[in-house]
């Protein structure tokens, strides 16, 4: 298996875990919140394909697929095109009211676009240095792991959530 192949695996798990999570769920389950801060499995789905595709889409040097394919405009979010979800205040967690079947048609396209750029890369291509505002600087290879580490850690939480939502 090459570094290219090992990427695409992990990246892979990503959408197929979100479509378990989000099978059969109504809006009232995508937006339940365990308490006022909490974060909803829709807004958890959304800032983890959010992150991919703004992460991804910078190192590529391509546009994000939210902007260049209408997601955007297609789900009306009431924030800026750029955002991704970092940071945001609890008011515009719940402000978060997409269906599955979007999150997961976003989330698809998100993952279309980081397996074209991961098949690619090759090895030495991971050591080159995409953010030189850390010390150390971060390399390419450090922001894949970083971006998949964070979506399945987001994946977890969702998953979690639902796991709540079933016992009630």
């Amino acid at each position: 298996m090459n570094v290219a192949e090992l990427l695409i695996e992990s990246y892979s798990r990503v959408p197929d875990e979100a479509a378990r999570v989000l099978d059969g769920l109504d809006e009232s389950a995508l937006t339940y919140r365990p308490d006022a801060e909490a974060n909803s499995i829709a807004w958890l789905i959304w800032h983890l394909a959010r992150g991919q595709d703004a992460q991804v889409a910078d190192v590529a040097g391509t546009e994000q697929a939210w902007t260049a394919d209408g997601w955007a405009a297609r789900m009306g979010l009431p924030f800026d095109a750029s955002e991704t979800g970092f940071g945001q205040t609890s008011a515009q967690v719940a402000q978060i009211r997409v269906g599955a079947e979007d999150l997961l048609g976003y989330l698809d396209d998100v993952h279309h676009r980081s397996i074209e750029f991961l098949a690619t890369l090759a090895e030495e291509d991971l050591d080159r240095v995409v953010d030189d505002a850390w010390d150390p600087p971060v390399t390419l290879g450090v922001r894949l792991v970083s971006i998949v580490g964070d979506d399945l850690q987001h994946l977890g939480q969702a998953a979690y959530v639902r796991g709540l939502i079933e016992r009630m």
